[in-house]
């Protein structure tokens, strides 16, 4: 049976909040025809299984569908890999390569944007409309990014998803959904997200996005 490891990925420096993340690095030992059931079944925001360790292959599975790319489950495996053994400097997910590098104590990935989910950015008045937010405010929004200017100067952000398309009702850390913002406002952010969490994104070359952060391991655990 395999073993799935659990982690938060863009934690806080204190190593609190962050994304769960679950990843089974013994890939092949769970059936393709299991997969999407099993994400479903850990109700994680997304899912990896690592086909193979050596080169980064790898698929990502929201508790609805699978994805080609995805911010936090990719900086997440990386950190794990790298914990392994495993000091790649590239993953391959369906996407195609993605770029990996250690900055500091924060692990990154650099993806190409087209392939990130379709999150649609709104920006809000103040942090403070982002944080009083319980629930989308408009009907049928169901893969969207909230945010705002904190300190516009030091390109610090608040923001909050929801991804209701993704049987996600609040995402507490999106990376793919930073990668985007940063593009779009052409600028190196720091995304206090969710709770607590902390995104570090920036513009990259080429159509590209790059997202990094803290990962910690909570625990490991046999799954069926």
């Amino acid at each position: 049976m395999p073993e799935l490891d659990v982690l938060r990925v863009f934690c806080d420096e204190q190593g609190r909040y962050g994304n769960p993340l679950g990843v089974v690095l013994d890939g092949p030992a769970v059936p393709a025809t299991r997969r999407q059931e099993l994400a479903a079944e850990l109700g994680f925001s997304e899912t990896v299984f690592v086909d193979d360790p050596a080169t980064g292959h790898l698929r990502i599975f929201t508790p609805a569908c699978e994805l080609p790319l995805a911010g936090h489950p990719l900086v997440g495996t990386a950190w794990l890999l790298a914990r392994a053994g495993q000091d790649l400097s590239e993953l391959n997910p369906p996407a195609g390569p993605v770029a990996t590098w250690v900055r500091g104590d924060q692990t990154w990935i650099r993806g190409p944007l087209w392939a990130a989910p379709p999150w649609r950015l709104h920006e809000m008045p103040d942090a403070a409309v982002v944080e009083s937010m319980r629930k989308p405010p408009k009907a049928g929004q169901d893969a969207d990014q909230y945010w705002a200017w904190v300190d516009r100067s030091r390109g610090i952000v608040r923001a909050r998803v929801f991804a209701a398309r993704y049987d996600v009702p609040e995402d507490e850390a999106c990376g793919s959904a930073s990668m985007l913002l940063a593009d779009r406002l052409q600028t190196s952010l720091t995304v206090f997200h969710g709770e607590g969490s902390v995104v570090y994104a920036s513009p990259g070359p080429d159509g590209t996005g790059e997202v990094g952060g803290h990962v910690v391991l909570d625990h490991s655990r046999v799954v069926r």
